[in-house]
């Protein structure tokens, strides 16, 4: 069943985004009740969807009910009545709360209003989270790894519903509980393993078409936190065979359940094969201190390097104090001036864990009454470590281009920690072989890209050799991206970009001003001569000698570059009569 609905008070306009809600059987006496969110174009640290979203809650009955999740405000006008058409409120007994993130807790408030007496049942950080989210009394009961709720025997199916709980902290929060129904064998496991995938698709039945969500939903939110990926997938070998994921974002995950399960461990192994990591600490349901520490992680993920995520409010002391001990990196937010004594403690116990050959760095978590942030990145100085990077101050409400320059701060750091990984790389090759690879020419291109305007605009460029056509009909192009370039976030599949062709008799000027480094979140075109309006997908510079606006219509990934496909669009030539910049490399196992 389907229903397309009309925005309630709390939604957005038509012109805004289309919703719709899905109710199916997903399994012996289990409902999906799953909110479409056909066209939302941003999620948590500022990454585009391309395909919108859903938001999943489930209905289990058996002798009792559980409700598992509900779901954004904006469906409060068409969520509520649907679900008092399938059963109601007051008949519910239990509201497991996966997280509390607001896409998925959004109506706990409604329902509580509905039905004062039902229990909520949560991870212990869930509960106290939502203690001051509803701001109402509830019931509740707080759960842990191993504890169970039996719902009892289905009269009509037979079928026990019994729950068994697993801790899944940092996926992507730190209150994130997994439910395992024995009696149908479905993990319910919200943001962990999901995408950012509208579809009235309710199975993974084509795996192709979302693959390439899938793995950018992982890239984004659970590759920062590996190593608890990794954790969660050995409580996951403990249980009976899963028959279904029943994820929070997305299609649930059935058909080609083995498949997404093997990625998930095979990346996660990957990011935590290496020693050296960063621990980015950060302050839960504090200022913007969740996002920013989000693209910080992603950025140093980028660059090969190991991360983890440390909440300082829910981390366990002894886990808290090994995780900075042991890593190789330490960003810390501002904290609130007068810190409960819990939070306190916490703060105690990371400043005591830091070790002098550690780099450290600082972020403004803007929180509205922040330590501020002289005073924190002052402490770390003291402690004569080497700095990470230059403190990240923060002065508004973060937009785009902060989300962006806390991503290529964590790159930075992150090339740090793997720079003698990269060295060894670099001296493995056979000097033979590496020389002869160097005999590979290319031209020389600037890549440019910038998507949005005013204070909400981010951008990028970089210089490229690494470029062929790759199709006549419709004429397109190849392009090589390193994984830790900053601008291969502003060319994900369906984003426009420009491929500035330079010329053989005047491309030095550019070739140096590009290729240097820059400060995070630098202007990359201060200085140089650009025609904005000369293409849609960044842009055109005014020396070169052609510009392509491409679209990207396909990714690859290789060991360390992605491999983008992009479509032509549209094309000038400045000047017929000068020649392609070419380049010639003497090794070829590095730039």
């Amino acid at each position: 069943m389907t229903i397309t609905s009309p925005p309630s008070p709390a939604a957005p306009t038509p012109a805004a985004g289309r919703l719709s809600l899905q109710c199916e059987a997903i399994a012996a006496d289990t409902t999906a009740i799953r909110s479409l969110d056909w066209d939302r174009s941003r999620f948590d640290i500022e990454f585009g969807l391309r395909n919108g979203t859903t938001y999943n809650s489930f209905l289990v009955r058996g002798e009792l009910t559980a409700l598992i999740d509900t779901s954004h405000l904006k469906f409060a006008g068409t969520w509520l009545p649907l679900l008092q058409e399938q059963i109601d409120p007051r008949s519910i007994d239990y509201l497991i709360v996966s997280h509390t993130e607001p896409d998925h807790s959004g109506l706990i408030g409604h329902l509580i209003d509905l039905h004062p007496e039902i229990e909520i049942v949560g991870s212990k950080v869930a509960i106290q989270f939502l203690e001051h989210q509803v701001h109402r009394p509830f019931r509740s009961r707080a759960v842990k790894s191993g504890d169970e709720l039996d719902l009892g025997t289905n009269p009509d199916s037979g079928v026990q519903h019994r729950f068994e709980f697993l801790s899944a902290p940092n996926l992507h929060w730190p209150d994130t509980i997994f439910s395992f129904d024995h009696g149908t064998g479905t993990l319910y496991t919200c943001d962990a393993f999901g995408l950012h995938y509208c579809s009235e698709q309710l199975f993974d039945s084509d795996p192709g078409a979302i693959a390439p969500d899938f793995r950018f939903y992982y890239e984004c939110l659970m590759g920062p936190n590996a190593r608890s990926v990794l954790q969660a997938l050995k409580r996951m070998d403990a249980l009976p065979e899963i028959s279904t994921i029943a994820v929070g974002h997305g299609p649930l995950l059935r058909e080609h359940l083995s498949l997404w399960l093997d990625d998930y461990r095979a990346w996660s192994s990957q990011r935590s094969a290496g020693e050296a990591y960063a621990a980015i600490c950060y302050v839960s349901q504090y200022g913007f201190c969740d996002r920013l520490s989000q693209a910080i992680a992603r950025g140093v993920a980028k660059a090969e390097a190991g991360v983890q995520l440390v909440d300082l409010r829910a981390t366990d002391p002894q886990e808290l104090s090994a995780l900075i001990g042991e890593a190789s990196a330490v960003v810390v937010p501002t904290w609130p001036a007068e810190p409960d004594p819990e939070l306190q403690a916490s703060i105690g116990t990371l400043l005591a864990a830091l070790k002098p050959k550690q780099w450290l760095a600082c972020y403004d978590a803007y929180g509205g009454n922040d330590e501020p942030i002289d005073s924190v990145a002052g402490t770390l100085r003291s402690l004569n470590a080497q700095e990470a990077f230059t403190p990240l101050r923060i002065r508004q409400v973060p937009g785009a281009a902060d989300y962006q320059r806390c991503e290529e701060a964590g790159t930075d750091l992150g090339q740090l920690l793997s720079r003698a990984k990269t060295i060894a790389a670099m001296k493995a090759l056979d000097a033979d072989l590496d020389k002869a690879l160097g005999r590979l020419s290319g031209g020389l291109y600037v890549v440019t890209a910038r998507q949005g305007h005013g204070e909400a605009a981010r951008s990028g460029a970089m210089v490229a050799s690494w470029v062929s056509q790759a199709s006549f009909e419709p004429p397109g192009i190849t392009v090589a991206v390193a994984k830790d370039r900053a601008i291969e976030s502003l060319m994900q599949v369906g984003d426009r970009f420009v491929l500035n062709i330079l010329r053989e008799d005047n491309h030095q000027k550019l070739l140096r001003h590009f290729l240097r480094r820059f400060p995070p979140g630098a202007d990359r075109f201060a200085g140089v001569t650009v025609l904005e309006e000369a293409a849609e997908g960044g842009p055109v510079l005014g020396d070169a000698l052609a510009f392509l606006g491409c679209r990207v219509a396909q990714r690859m990934e290789g060991p360390d570059h992605w491999i983008i496909y992009a479509e032509v669009e549209q094309g000038k030539v400045a000047d017929n009569s000068a020649s392609t910049a070419v380049h010639h490399r003497k090794v070829g196992n590095h730039y």
